[in-house]
């Protein structure tokens, strides 16, 4: 399962016992902000996409959406989601808890400049009632991500 590959891999760094699991559901942004008792904003949503046949996520803000001609000049191509069977085959994670932690290889992440105007932010698990609080800086650091972007909009700093 998804989330016991997440919290091994935050086992590594001696935080697995910060990942939450809930008895309801965190699988939207809504679900999520109830679960962990915040403002939508600060849940940090991963989105999965295929850009020239390979999957890449953009983390971005709970408040926040693709922008598409944002979207389209920075990767190139428009913004096509995932189906859950993709998310899931590609990815390593389902819908409702797909995440930028032990993800499959190849996949490659990227996060959303509408993350930068919060201290914390609380991502998925890999489940679809997990979630971790992290700092932007441990966000940057434990997603592994390549780029900060800027592909939302409806958000604002």
């Amino acid at each position: 399962m998804a989330i016991e590959k997440v919290k091994a891999f935050f086992q590594q760094y001696g935080m697995a016992d910060r990942v939450q699991e809930f008895e309801v559901s965190s699988a939207t942004v809504e679900l999520a902000a109830q679960a962990l008792n915040c403002q939508p904003c600060r849940i940090a949503k991963t989105l999965s996409f295929l850009v020239d046949g390979k999957p890449i996520l953009i983390v971005a803000a709970g408040d926040a959406k693709i922008d598409n001609p944002k979207y389209k000049a920075q990767f190139g191509t428009k913004a096509k989601m995932l189906t859950a069977d993709e998310a899931e085959m590609l990815v390593g994670h389902g819908v409702g808890g797909v995440c930028p932690f032990a993800v499959n290889e190849g996949v490659t992440v990227y996060l959303d400049d509408s993350l930068k105007r919060f201290e914390t932010v609380f991502p998925a698990c890999g489940s679809s009632n997990s979630a971790i609080a992290l700092s932007i800086e441990e966000l940057e650091r434990y997603s592994g991500f390549v780029s900060w972007v800027d592909v939302c909009k409806g958000w604002t700093a």
